[in-house]
């Protein structure tokens, strides 16, 4: 594919930006804190505020200004408004003139208004691996001659009753630490955060002289077809997203330097990731997992992983996976930020539903 990604904005409970988020992470610092409801981020704001920040720190790092015109935009959500219809209901003397701008579409088209897009706009919902699907689905628009630019990413703010309830009784809810693949590991901790990342084409990228993070090389969606809310028992459709990802980039395994895996720290989840990390890939590649220090962000999380993929090649580094002390699989768990020669990164991100997202990323 010839796209490449040219700008990150990020917000994360870790850091308000990107570097900032990125330092402290490399640090193996967590925003997580453990309260009776269980872990949570320790910072949250509301999704307006994530969306307006992350848009605006995309632009100013690609070197744009608004209006981009016929750009396109595909950005989405797993809860979307959520808490503040929640908070609305707790509280119906607020007022409500603004309900319009909390409909389920309204995600991208605030990002379109701040963008000033006239271009296509989308907005996904692949629960979980929203944001990887939708950055992949922008990369497809502009691979495909609908676009050259496009604004592509997830966000998140759904630490609210309703969600914590509704994950506790799914009994995947940490209480004392995140700690994906590790023997311990007891579930996530829930958090809001939010990435938006510029896509372009190589060549408009080239004619404006900017340098970009990283060239998407290969994506790969699939469905499970199978359960709602648990991973395929045998991983066909994992494996199929990430062979299709590996056949677009013309890849095989032993190409892939790191894999930044979904690793939501939970039983089944890490179970079902290990297994086909050892199918495919065996002991050579680094894994890790941005969850036990950032938390789990729903929609936003793929997005957030690409984000940082972008980062650990620019830097030449691997972030630790957060949590893990004792790995619970015969694999290369990044216990520990460490400097390695990076060539690709393949990204995964999954949903209830069965939604698998998967994206390699190569240098540009």
């Amino acid at each position: 594919m010839n796209v490449v990604i040219t700008g990150i904005g990020l917000w994360t409970a870790l850091g308000d930006t990107a570097i900032a988020t990125w330092q402290r992470y490399c640090q193996g610092q967590t925003a997580l804190i453990a309260t009776p409801e269980g872990l949570v981020g320790a910072t949250t704001l509301p999704l307006e505020k994530i969306i307006v920040t992350t848009t605006t720190q995309a632009l100013k790092d690609a070197k744009l200004t608004a209006p981009l015109g016929s750009a396109g935009v595909v950005v989405g959500s797993s809860r979307g408004f959520q808490a503040q219809w929640e908070t609305w209901l707790r509280q119906p003397s607020l007022p409500r003139a603004t309900w319009l701008h909390t409909l389920p579409a309204a995600v991208s088209q605030q990002v379109a208004q701040i963008a000033g897009i006239q271009g296509i706009v989308l907005n996904p919902t692949a629960a979980c691996a929203t944001g990887m699907w939708a950055i992949a689905q922008g990369a497809l628009l502009i691979e495909q001659g609908y676009c050259d630019l496009v604004l592509a990413g997830g966000v998140e703010s759904a630490v609210s009753p309703l969600t914590l309830a509704g994950f506790r009784q799914l009994g995947v809810l940490a209480q004392e630490r995140a700690a994906p693949f590790d023997r311990q590991r007891q579930g996530f901790g829930l958090a809001a955060g939010g990435a938006i990342v510029v896509l372009e084409s190589e060549a408009r990228a080239r004619s404006r002289g900017i340098e970009p993070y990283a060239r998407i090389a290969g994506v790969g969606l699939s469905a499970d077809a199978e359960h709602i809310a648990a991973p395929s028992v045998n991983q066909s459709g994992a494996l199929l997203a990430i062979q299709k990802a590996l056949a677009q980039a013309g890849l095989t395994p032993h190409q892939i330097d790191c894999i930044h895996s979904h690793g939501t720290g939970t039983p089944r989840n890490d179970a079902a990731e290990a297994a086909w990390i050892q199918t495919l890939f065996g002991q050579g590649v680094a894994v890790t997992s941005h969850k036990g220090a950032l938390g789990h962000t729903l929609g936003a999380a793929g997005a957030i992983a690409i984000a940082l993929a972008c980062l650990s090649l620019r830097a030449q580094e691997i972030p630790p996976c957060v949590g893990c002390e004792t790995p619970d699989f015969d694999l290369d768990i990044v216990q520990h930020s460490r400097t390695a020669a990076l060539g690709h990164i393949l990204c995964c991100s999954y949903g209830f539903g069965g939604q698998n997202a998967v994206i390699v990323l190569a240098p540009p």
